[in-house]
C-alpha cells in the first residue's frame, strides 16, 4: 500500500510541474495529483495481469506447434508445466482481476510485440529453464518460481519500462513499491483460493487522502511566506539562485511541519532530506539540512510550528 514517503514523492512531482508552469491552475494540478495515485493502482493491477498474458502466449506457442504441417515430436508433446502452473490458473480465472482489467488504461493486448519480446526473454532465462526441466510439482513449487519470474525478470524488463514511460511520466517512481505489492498479493494466495484478493491502496483511506490533499494545498498556501523566510535566512543565496527542486522540498517541509500537529518534527526533517538525495542535486541534502536546522527551531520558538503530544517538537 502507499506509504507517506510515496505520497510526498507524488506531491513533490506535481508541485514541480506546477511551479514550472507559466500559468498554473492549482485545481487542475490537484486533480492531476489524485489521478497519479489512481494510476498507481492501475499499474499494480496491470502487473498481475501481465503474468496472465505470459501464460496466454505460452498457450499460443503450444497451439501453433501442434498446428504445424510437419510438427516435431516436441510440438506434439509439449512441456505444459508453465501453462498449468497452479498459481497462474488462479490468476487467469480471477473474476476480480477480470473486472479490474476493464477499468484501467494499460492494455497489454494492444502491445503484442512487447509481450512477445518479454515472453521470449523470460523463456531464455536460467530460472525458466530450471523450472521447466524440474520434475517437482505442487502449488508451493509453482508459486516460488512464478514469484521468481516476476521479481527477477518481468518487472526489470527495460522495454516494459520504456512502454510505461510513454504511458505516464511518474510511473518509474512507482515501480518498486508496486512490484512489492504484487509480490505480497501473490504470496498470500493459497492453493484452495478461487480468486485474487487485492491489497488496499491506503492503510486508512480517509486519513491518507486528507494528508495528501492538505500537503499539496498548504505547500501552495504557505509557499510565498515560507520562501521569504528561506530567502532571509540564506544570506549567501538569493531565492532565485536556489534550485527550484530544493525550494519546493523546503516549502513542503515547512508546510508539513506547520500543518500536521501529530507528525514529529524530526520525522519531517529526515523525510525531506532523504527526498533531496534522490530528486535534487548532489549538494542539496547538505543545503536543505542546514536550512531546516536553522529555521525549524526559530519557527518553533515563534509559535509557527505547534505539535500535540510529547516529543513531537524534538529535532
Amino acid at each position: 500500500m502507499l506509504n507517506r514517503r510515496h505520497v510526498r514523492i507524488k506531491v513533490l512531482q506535481i508541485l514541480f510541474a506546477y511551479y514550472s508552469d507559466e500559468k498554473p491552475n492549482a485545481a487542475a494540478y490537484e486533480k492531476m495529483l489524485f489521478e497519479s495515485i489512481d494510476r498507481f493502482r492501475e499499474l499494480y493491477v496491470s502487473f498481475i495481469l501481465l503474468l496472465g498474458e505470459m501464460q496466454g502466449l505460452a498457450i499460443e506457442k503450444i497451439e501453433a506447434g501442434m498446428n504445424k504441417k510437419l510438427p516435431t515430436k516436441e510440438d506434439l508433446h509439449p512441456n505444459t508445466k508453465f501453462v498449468t502452473n497452479s498459481l497462474l490458473r488462479i490468476i487467469a480465472n480471477s473474476k476480480k482481476l477480470d473486472k479490474a482489467s476493464k477499468e484501467i488504461h494499460i492494455r497489454w493486448k494492444d502491445n503484442k510485440d512487447l509481450l512477445k519480446a518479454m515472453f521470449k526473454m523470460l523463456t531464455e532465462t536460467d530460472d525458466y529453464k530450471e523450472y521447466m526441466d524440474s520434475k517437482k510439482r505442487g502449488f508451493e513449487h509453482d508459486k516460488e518460481y512464478l514469484l521468481r519470474f516476476f521479481r527477477r525478470h518481468l518487472v526489470n524488463d527495460e522495454s516494459m519500462h520504456e512502454f510505461l514511460e510513454d504511458q505516464g511520466i511518474f510511473w518509474n517512481d512507482d515501480l518498486d513499491l508496486c512490484a512489492s505489492m504484487v509480490l505480497r498479493t501473490l504470496k498470500q494466495i493459497n492453493e484452495n483460493d478461487e480468486d485474487v484478493e487485492f491489497l488496499p491502496l491506503w492503510k486508512d483511506p480517509e486519513d491518507e487522502n486528507d494528508y495528501c490533499k492538505k500537503l499539496f494545498r498548504q505547500t501552495l498556501a504557505l509557499g510565498e511566506e515560507n520562501q521569504k523566510v528561506i530567502a532571509q535566512n540564506t544570506p549567501n543565496w538569493e531565492a532565485d539562485r536556489i534550485a527550484i527542486m530544493d525550494m519546493i522540498i523546503l516549502k513542503m517541509a515547512f508546510a508539513e511541519a506547520q500543518t500536521f500537529d501529530s507528525i514529529p518534527v524530526k520525522v519531517t526533517m529526515n523525510e525531506y532530506i532523504e527526498l533531496s538525495k534522490y530528486y535534487s542535486t548532489p549538494k542539496s541534502a547538505t543545503f536543505i539540512n542546514g536550512v531546516l536546522d536553522t529555521l525549524i527551531p526559530k519557527m518553533i520558538h515563534e509559535g509557527k510550528i505547534k505539535k500535540i503530544g510529547r516529543g513531537l517538537l524534538e529535532e
